[in-house]
């Protein structure tokens, strides 16, 4: 008995020593800022959009407002090595941009509660592709400000608590926004979620600058590159200047990346590997609503046994990473993933039904936690520090995409087939990614990013 409460408590503080670390807790905090704005423009604004009488296929479309999470690699250069005059001497680079972009965010969801998308739909889409436009600038950051600042031993522990702070975000902008909208309307939800960009700010404030070490693959990359600048004739002092800011901060981590082996199947893999979740989730919310349940049966259900799942899922996923490596546990959680879009064909045979209801989401919830830990992780992993926030972007864009633009045709495929017919669908979509995945497995060993290395000029 004695023994098993010394292991019990030996574990409990062994949990409390990684998950109470003040970078840990930052980062959990920089995952709800991150989470926050995304159910405003998908789930919880999908649900506006059908109650206001916008056509399902119309309401698949306002997916194209996410592209700027697809395409977020082509300014994360800026945000990278841009300075920022006056406040990034005073914050840091990272913070500085971090708190400029919570501010235009917290501007841009204020903004769109204001607007009538039953009316002038138009003004919606502006302003949720704004919000977009921001939220995807401060994941830039926050991204790169999770792997500079913790360690690799903590990529694990970070990857858990973004994955919960990130869901804490989202039940708050989706059951939470539910409640406020079922009781004082859509404009004061849409004020009230943009008032909670502070939890960031305030986070901004308080966690430190993270020091950013060089790396032996960086220097030398940036070297070969410096040598070809100063070959090149007519230039100037000004144009080498720039030529050298370009190829540090634009060429370099695109160059780096694609010098590995197995780029080309790598991105693909990242394209596809949520597909299926992120077609079965752009029309969730109607779905639900369409099977008659409300809106607060959806928040009491799909957000709050959701979240609980969701973290569960998040942890074990974490654990599998370890005791299995990464790979395998995504492969693990992908299956697990597919099997719980087909949770949905049952539901839609069931109909209105609260039991089996909180089963699909319990089961697509704790396999989508176990495989979102995985997958930042796998992320992670792949970045070279010196690059940090353009790769992470660039890979993050990959899986964007999938999320964005090829589910934007969700909507159509839920128009013109059963319901039933539509989620198997989507199960079928996350296949080409598993497959793509066992492949790799046996073709390419686990990718060996380049250590950072202090002190090398």
């Amino acid at each position: 008995m004695h023994r098993g409460l010394t292991n019990l408590w030996s574990g409990l503080s062994e949990f409390l020593h990684i998950y109470g670390h003040p970078r840990i807790v930052a980062v959990m905090f920089l995952g709800f800022s991150s989470g926050l704005p995304l159910a405003l423009t998908f789930g919880t604004l999908s649900l506006w959009l059908a109650e206001s009488g916008v056509s399902k296929t119309s309401i698949g479309l306002f997916a194209l407002t996410g592209i700027p999470y697809t395409f977020k690699f082509l300014w994360a250069p800026l945000v990278d090595r841009l300075p920022i005059p006056g406040v990034t001497h005073l914050l840091g680079r990272r913070r500085g941009w971090a708190l400029l972009s919570q501010f235009f965010l917290m501007m841009s969801i204020a903004a769109m509660g204001f607007t009538e998308p039953g009316v002038v739909p138009w003004w919606t889409a502006v302003f949720a592709l704004s919000t977009a436009f921001w939220s995807a600038t401060q994941d830039i950051v926050i991204d790169a400000y999770r792997v500079e600042v913790l360690d690799a031993d903590q990529y694990g522990a970070g990857a858990a608590v973004v994955v919960l702070g990130y869901r804490l975000g989202m039940l708050t902008s989706g059951a939470l926004a539910l409640y406020l909208a079922t009781w004082f309307g859509w404009t004061i939800t849409y004020l009230a979620m943009a008032g909670l960009m502070s939890v960031g700010m305030l986070t901004v404030l308080l966690a430190p600058e993270p020091h950013v070490p060089v790396s032996v693959a960086s220097i030398r990359l940036e070297k070969q590159m410096r040598s070809r600048i100063a070959a090149i004739r007519g230039l100037g002092e000004g144009g080498r200047r720039l030529a050298l800011w370009i190829s540090a901060a634009i060429i370099g981590p695109f160059a780096e990346f694609l010098s590995r082996k197995g780029w080309m199947p790598i991105l693909l893999f990242i394209l596809l590997y949520k597909l299926g979740d992120a077609l079965a989730g752009v029309m969730g919310n109607p779905f639900y609503s369409e099977l008659g349940f409300t809106r607060i049966e959806i928040a009491e259900i799909s957000k709050v046994v959701g979240l609980t799942a969701t973290i569960a899922g998040a942890f074990l996923g974490g654990w599998m990473v370890k005791k299995l490596g990464i790979t395998r546990t995504l492969l693990w959680c992908g299956i697990l993933q597919l099997a719980s879009n087909l949770m949905f064909v049952v539901l839609a045979r069931w109909g209105h039904d609260m039991p089996m209801f909180a089963l699909t989401i319990l089961v697509e919830n704790l396999s989508g936690g176990m495989g979102t830990s995985a997958f930042v992780a796998y992320l992670s992993s792949l970045c070279n520090i010196a690059y940090t926030a353009t790769q992470y972007a660039l890979l993050t864009s990959f899986m964007s995409f999938g999320r964005t633009v090829l589910s934007s045709t969700g909507g159509w495929l839920a128009d013109n087939m059963p319901w039933e017919l539509f989620f198997l669908a989507t199960a079928a979509a996350a296949l080409p990614g598993l497959f793509l995945l066992v492949w790799m497995m046996k073709k390419y060993p686990p990718v060996v990013v380049a250590q950072p290395l202090d002190g090398v000029d």
